[in-house]
């Protein structure tokens, strides 16, 4: 079952995560590309107060991000969205704590969890993950290209 997630709604359920950090969004969407690849899942997350620049959709593999421009809200861009899923809103799961969204959701007949609950859900896997995937995730750009030189000299060097 797919999920539409209200992002910023959800960022501050997650230990570790801040709405004042300037790439919480980014964060986010590393923890849902974790959490789609453990559980085979797809998700759509929406971050609302988007610069007209920045407004837009973007795909990362199974999450596909959905930046809200400013003057509207990701609690509407939900709602636009299950109505145009129509009868299939059924068959998706709405992550939100804002008591209207759950109540429109069910009224679509779509299942509904609050960002607390499944907060728990994604950060579930977090500590499993391998040390690999989390070196990986927080090397800099900087770091990767010095491995990089390091492990293409040493295959030099044995040739």
């Amino acid at each position: 079952m797919p999920y539409l997630i209200d992002g910023h709604n959800l960022i501050p359920k997650i230990p570790g995560l801040n709405l004042q950090a300037v790439d919480d969004e980014v964060d986010l969407i590393r923890l849902l590309q974790n959490f789609c690849q453990r559980t085979q899942k797809t998700v759509e997350v929406y971050f609302d107060n988007a610069s007209i620049e920045g407004a837009g959709t973007r795909k990362y593999g199974a999450v596909t991000a959905h930046f809200v421009r400013a003057g509207t809200t990701a609690d509407n861009a939900i709602r636009h969205r299950l109505s145009r899923l129509r009868g299939a809103a059924k068959n998706w799961t709405v992550v939100s704590s804002d008591h209207q969204v759950q109540a429109e959701a069910r009224g679509v007949r779509a299942q509904v969890i609050s960002s607390e609950g499944f907060a728990v859900e994604l950060t579930k896997g977090k500590n499993s993950d391998s040390t690999k995937n989390a070196a990986a995730e927080k090397l800099t750009p900087e770091e990767v290209e010095e491995w990089l030189k390091i492990f293409s000299k040493k295959k030099s060097d044995s040739n």
